[in-house]
């Protein structure tokens, strides 16, 4: 079992209920995504990944992406079709960037727009680089691996699979996250240890997300009663 397949497993069961709610404080965007729609970028990542650059299990995936959801779709694609994710991009198959970096070292490039509504880029990027909302729309919405990864594969930098789970439950031990939490978060999803305690320890533990980019402290409180969260991390 991939650990995209642990992170989604807790929540399956309510596939409509809010995961990710994710807010940008500069530009006044919310995006809330459902376990369905989640679970559908997930699986248009991983399928592009596959089909495009034929990405194997265990070959490195570079992710520089701030606290979006998109790129939650973006990790967890990439850890269901069995994808190494890293921090440099020098020897990946793909690189994941955001919209002002349009090339890399990586083999391939995928621009990522983080626009709001999920557009794609306004211009199209430079050789060996894709727009990759674009290019990943017509990818199918479920995701079954030909070739399912080993729990010792390795999966976020120096830790493998087990070992990314066994570092999300200390953190959600640490944090007082359990099953049923809606987490307002602003922890920003620097790999290895941003993402750890800020997405992958939430989903693993059963809560749901509000993910808050470029936080306006004036904000917070409210938005803590308008979503009805549990519980704050920082």
């Amino acid at each position: 079992m991939s650990l995209t397949d642990e992170l989604l497993r807790p929540h399956l069961s309510s596939p409509a209920k809010p995961l990710v709610t994710h807010y940008d404080d500069a530009t006044g965007a919310r995006v809330e995504l459902s376990v369905t729609t989640l679970v559908n970028w997930a699986a248009k990542t991983a399928n592009w990944l596959v089909e495009e650059p034929e990405v194997e299990p265990g070959e490195p995936v570079a992710v520089a992406l701030p606290s979006h959801w998109q790129t939650a779709g973006v990790l967890l694609g990439a850890w269901w079709c069995g994808a190494h994710v890293v921090t440099e991009a020098a020897g990946a198959k793909v690189a994941f960037t955001g919209p002002g970096t349009t090339s890399s070292e990586a083999e391939l490039t995928a621009v990522v727009s983080l626009d709001p509504m999920g557009r794609g880029l306004p211009n199209a990027p430079g050789a060996g680089a894709v727009d990759f909302l674009s290019d990943a729309r017509t990818a199918g919405d479920t995701y079954s691996p030909l070739f399912p990864a080993d729990r010792d594969t390795p999966a976020l930098c120096s830790s493998t699979v087990d070992e990314v789970l066994a570092q999300a439950r200390s953190y959600a031990e640490k944090d007082g996250i359990s099953s049923g939490d809606r987490v307002l978060s602003t922890v920003e999803w620097a790999l290895p240890e941003g993402a750890l305690r800020g997405l992958v320890a939430p989903l693993l533990a059963g809560a749901s997300l509000v993910q808050v980019s470029n936080p306006d402290p004036a904000k917070l409180a409210d938005r803590g009663g308008t979503e009805r969260t549990t519980l704050t991390l920082s």
